[in-house]
Order: C-alpha cells, then sequence, then structure tokens
C-alpha cells in the first residue's frame, strides 16, 4: 500500500529450527534389576501352614441346627452341658468372642431370666448382665427381694457377637436347642424373657415387646409346664427410662406370682 512494489517482508526470516524431539531414555545396563533389586528368596514349601493356618469354616446353617440339637440331648446336666457349647464349632460367633458366656446365679433358683447376648463386659468378664444394663436388672431384682444367688441367668446366644450387634436369626437358632435344654435342666418355676428377641425365639411369639410385655405365656421345659411373662430389657430401660415403671409393673407380677406357688 505504501510502495510502488510489493514486498515480501517474510523472505529475509530465517525459518526457526524445528524443537527437538524428546529423546528416550537410554536402556538400563543388564545387571540393573540384580543390582538395585535384588531377588527376594522363595517361602519356604509350608510358609501358609505355619504363618497363616487355615480356620476351618462352619458347617452350614441347616447343618449346624441339626448338631446342635444333637449334642444338647446329650448333656444330662448343666456342667456337661457347658462342655459341650465349649466343644461346638457350629457358630461363627464363637470365634470372634473372647470366652463363652454360659450362666450366673443359682441353677436351682425358682426364677430364671434370658437375655438375647452377651456384650462387651460380659465378653470380659465371662458371665451375663455384669455391664451397665447388669446393674440396672440387680437394682430391679432387689426390689421385689431377689439377688443372683435366688435368680439363674442365661441369655440365648452364650458368646458376644461383634460389635454388640444383634444375632441374626439364623444365629439363634443355632444356638436355640443349648438355652431350650439348659431351661430343661434348670427347671424353673417361671420364665422371664428380657427383651423383643428372647420373647421372640422362646416364646414363638410375633409381636413386639411393647405389646407382649407383662403377659403371661405357657412354656414347656421338657419336663413340665411353666408360665413365662416377656419384659423389657434393661439395656433398653437405660435408653428409655421412662418405661420402668411398665417393667416394675411385671417384676411384681412375678414376685406375687411365685408367693403364691
Amino acid at each position: 500500500m505504501l510502495g510502488e512494489s510489493p514486498v515480501d517482508r517474510f523472505a529475509s526470516i530465517e525459518p526457526a529450527a524445528p524443537a527437538a524431539r524428546a529423546t528416550r531414555p537410554t536402556a538400563p545396563p543388564a545387571d540393573f534389576d540384580t543390582v538395585s533389586r535384588p531377588t527376594l528368596a522363595a517361602p519356604p514349601a509350608d510358609f501358609d501352614t505355619v504363618s497363616r493356618p487355615t480356620l476351618a469354616a462352619p458347617p452350614a446353617p441347616d447343618v449346624a441346627v441339626m448338631q446342635a440339637r444333637s449334642a444338647a440331648k446329650n448333656a444330662k446336666t448343666l456342667d456337661e452341658l457347658r462342655t459341650i457349647l465349649d466343644n461346638f464349632e457350629g457358630c461363627a460367633l464363637k470365634p470372634t468372642a473372647s470366652q463363652l458366656v454360659f450362666a450366673d446365679g443359682n441353677p436351682e433358683a425358682r426364677l430364671m431370666l434370658v437375655g438375647e447376648a452377651p456384650g462387651r463386659d460380659e465378653d470380659i468378664e465371662g458371665l451375663p448382665f455384669v455391664g451397665r444394663s447388669g446393674k440396672l436388672l440387680d437394682r430391679m431384682l432387689a426390689a421385689i427381694g431377689f439377688d443372683r444367688t435366688s435368680v439363674y441367668i442365661a441369655n440365648i446366644v452364650p458368646w458376644r457377637p461383634p460389635g454388640n450387634r444383634t444375632p441374626t436369626p439364623q444365629e439363634s437358632q443355632i444356638c436355640l436347642p443349648f438355652i431350650l435344654r439348659q431351661i430343661e435342666l434348670a427347671d424353673p418355676d417361671i420364665l422371664v424373657c428380657l427383651g423383643g428377641p428372647s420373647a421372640q425365639t422362646l416364646l414363638g411369639i410375633k409381636e413386639g415387646i411393647t405389646k407382649t410385655r407383662g403377659r403371661w405365656f405357657a412354656f414347656e421345659t421338657g419336663k413340665r409346664e411353666i408360665r413365662a411373662m416377656p419384659t423389657f430389657h434393661p439395656a433398653f430401660l437405660l435408653r428409655s427410662p421412662l418405661q420402668k415403671r411398665f417393667a416394675w409393673r411385671d417384676f411384681l407380677a412375678i414376685k406375687k406370682a411365685l408367693d403364691h406357688r
């Protein structure tokens, strides 16, 4: 636009050299692996069996129930039943628990109380109802003139579930033959089911504990028919203290029933 003839101003600029490609790193020396990463010696042939012993898997639930029924039937005394439970491998809760929580109190007592499963404190001490809920249960019993020497206490499941979770229906059914035999051998006059799971498992009822607590049910021990009553579990009463008045009524009814026999 300014000159008489066009000028190619790019002709005088030297073309830029192409960018050098990144060079591929040279191959490592042939002895690199053996120098910087020495080969580890192979483990011995029996490594797995020595450091990681294989635990036998528990049998299938239906098989475990049949084994439990057969084993419980062989117990002639409570001591034999405890030994049989110690050797029973059909419940998956046993390997995760510290020890068996069998029972506490007087096995010849007229009153037997059955809860659901042991918790952390029970797993440590090997006795049922020794934690916070156990201390509340002791006070409830003392209010009607009883203590651990005049009652017999157990759980449906004698091993603590991990994390204090609720036992599964399968776990409860596997342990059921043992607690039924335990009740039969103790032969109490009155059975108290502490909490809904205990009442539903032992009495076969479908309703919740709020509707069934305080009511009398017939329970067949294997020797005779006795009276059974569901009531609130002490752990529930710790969370819902307003319900203690209903549990107090239940314990008064239990005391009255024992006094009239």
